[in-house]
């Protein structure tokens, strides 16, 4: 069993953990950081669960297994916050999961894999098409904004129906990006396919059991969805007591505890020197959150009654519009090395210091 397994299997002493915080009424604060960590190895096994089924139903149910599932973590924690009226905080993870992909993930594995291998190469060609889904997702989230900002009289209505045609597209267009990505043009990704068939072999020296597997997903994302309201119903307090504001937990807590499965998966191949594989884990999450999951919401808002939009905060706007510029100008050689990986990092450590200090910037304005 690998060491990434290995850590999966001991944070789920949590899960148990959180359900007497929970219901032994340890407090708000313990409720929180347990249910927080207990995720972490529940999304762990559902990206493992989802690997294990892929290998035995195929490259093309298997990919879209892995689209459907990559980000179920985040989204099934977004729609309890979204049911919860947390819309501020649905909108943050957004951003934040988008910038935590690109900057985060991205500089870790560009870093940690330039250092073992000095410089690293990838497909350009998809790092490029990449970067023009990514666009077209700053343009899907500027222009209800800039359309709310420019007029001032249109109403919360009207600005959700907006985002609804704006969600319907992006959902549209991620579909075809999947039939792009595994039918018409499979063969530019056979490099990245390769690989992750090679990743399994590794991994694999018998047939997986579809039933153990399908279970443990099934599994999972049920624990995972009870973890997640009781992190959403301590979200709040917990934050206060620690002092964070709800923009900064919006952006930065939730997308590490939702993404944390994937950070390690790009980190690791990252270091068997397998940075197409690494790339699409990262740039691949970053616009299944954009064109899927956000949309999604955006939807199921507008179904609940909600007032979910595209209308963002113009700070986010900002970070989430630098994320993609310097990602996509570092991607675009085809090639990295540790100190564009440091620079990435770097990135998003300022754009983390400019959320955590943004609401005193708010209170002394």
């Amino acid at each position: 069993m690998s060491v990434k397994n290995l850590i999966f299997f001991g944070l789920l002493i949590f899960v148990p953990i959180s359900a007497a915080a929970h219901f032994l009424g340890w407090g708000e604060l313990t409720v929180f950081v347990t249910a927080a960590i207990a995720i972490i190895p529940l999304a762990g096994w559902m990206g493992q669960a989802t690997e294990e089924i892929a290998v035995v139903v195929g490259p093309s149910l298997g990919g879209l297994l892995n689209a459907t599932f990559g980000n179920a973590t985040e989204l099934i924690i977004a729609l309890i916050a979204l049911n919860a009226g947390l819309i501020n905080v649905v909108k943050s993870s957004i951003t934040g999961s988008i910038i935590g992909n690109l900057l985060l993930v991205m500089g870790l594995s560009m870093l940690l894999g330039g250092i073992k291998f000095k410089e690293q190469a990838f497909q350009p060609v998809i790092a490029r098409m990449n970067a023009s889904s990514m666009n077209l997702a700053v343009i899907a989230i500027l222009l209800p904004t800039a359309v709310d900002f420019t007029s001032p009289s249109i109403t919360e209505p009207t600005l959700q129906r907006l985002s609804v045609a704006v969600a319907i597209v992006l959902i549209l267009v991620y579909g075809l990006t999947l039939l792009f990505s595994m039918k018409t043009h499979a063969y530019l990704y056979d490099v990245g396919t390769a690989e992750e068939e090679g990743l399994a072999e590794e991994e694999h020296h018998e047939q997986p059991n579809l039933p153990l597997w399908i279970g443990v997903l099934l599994a999972a994302t049920l624990v995972v969805a009870v973890e997640s309201e009781w992190l959403v119903g301590s979200l709040e307090v917990a934050t206060e007591q620690l002092g964070l504001s709800e923009l900064f937990t919006g952006v930065i807590l939730l997308p590490i505890i939702g993404n944390a499965a994937e950070h390690a998966t790009a980190i690791t191949v990252a270091l068997k020197n397998k940075m197409d594989l690494s790339l699409s884990v990262a740039v691949g999450s970053s616009m299944q959150i954009a064109l899927f999951v956000a949309p999604v919401l955006v939807i199921a808002g507008w179904l609940m009654g909600k007032p979910m939009d595209l209308d963002f905060n113009n700070f986010q706007l900002i970070a989430v519009a630098v994320s993609i510029l310097i990602a996509n100008s570092i991607s675009s050689d085809g090639s990295s090395n540790w100190l564009e990986g440091t620079l990435l990092l770097a990135t998003y450590t300022i754009i983390g210091l400019a959320f955590f200090f943004h609401p005193m910037i708010e209170g002394i304005g």
